[in-house]
């Protein structure tokens, strides 16, 4: 039978959950953001050699954590857009809850969920497993890891013979140029710090600009971003 689990009770299930998985583990969590305990079982789990899925909807990774997380051969990120879900799931149990995976371990928080035993409530655990895997396919799968970029971006079409002039690319076209969806290059440029969305705008940081981002606008097109066509972008 399905468990409520309040938020202390989410903490030490979840932890569970990723401590007892053998054959997979799938984290389902809108906001990627790691705490030190999270980066222990994860490195735990990749020494086994554990099969790792991680679908988030916005990264907070600083630099040094997006190559942490590079290390990690077999962890496997993708990003889904519009994603609010908050769902964990090892090979046995599911957990279906309120808590972000950065909230983990956070006792200050008042949060929900329901645990899910395999063997309890098959049908339940296999529709929430469907969801899961529904969810990991529409999403775009990503190695989190930029490594020191040096790229392009745009948010608005830009005339091709400002980018010619300027030898820079738009976000577009780079995501192009890379085999991604714009959306997804945004993310990256997101985990690195080099833009951050205000309101319906990208802006670029303090960071974005010192890689040689540039903020410009078009009567035509409006605000828009150009970055150094040197910028070196892994997906």
């Amino acid at each position: 039978m399905a468990k409520f689990l309040n938020t202390s009770a989410t903490n030490y299930f979840l932890e569970e959950l990723i401590k007892t998985a053998r054959e997979r583990l799938i984290i389902i969590s809108p906001f990627l953001k790691l705490n030190t305990r999270i980066k222990e079982l994860l490195e735990d789990k990749n020494r086994m050699k554990l099969d790792i899925r991680i679908v988030y909807g916005k990264s907070e990774l600083q630099p040094k954590e997006i190559n942490w997380l590079k290390s990690l051969e077999y962890v496997r990120t993708s990003f889904c857009q519009n994603l609010h879900a908050k769902c964990y799931v090892n090979e046995r149990v599911a957990i279906i809850t309120s808590m972000n995976l950065y909230e983990f371990s956070q006792v200050n928080n008042n949060e929900m969920g329901v645990f899910i035993e395999r063997v309890q409530e098959p049908e339940l655990y296999r529709n929430t497993l469907e969801e899961v895997q529904r969810l990991i396919r529409i999403s775009d799968e990503i190695r989190i890891s930029v490594e020191n970029v040096k790229k392009t971006e745009k948010v608005a079409s830009v005339p091709k013979k400002e980018e010619k002039n300027y030898e820079k690319l738009t976000t577009s076209r780079l995501a192009k140029a890379h085999g991604v969806k714009t959306a997804v290059l945004l993310q990256q440029l997101v985990g690195i710090g080099f833009v951050v969305k205000e309101g319906k705008q990208w802006q670029l940081t303090a960071r974005g600009k010192s890689a040689g981002g540039e903020s410009r606008y078009s009567k035509k097109y409006g605000p828009y971003l150009l970055w150094p066509k040197d910028i070196k972008i892994r997906s």
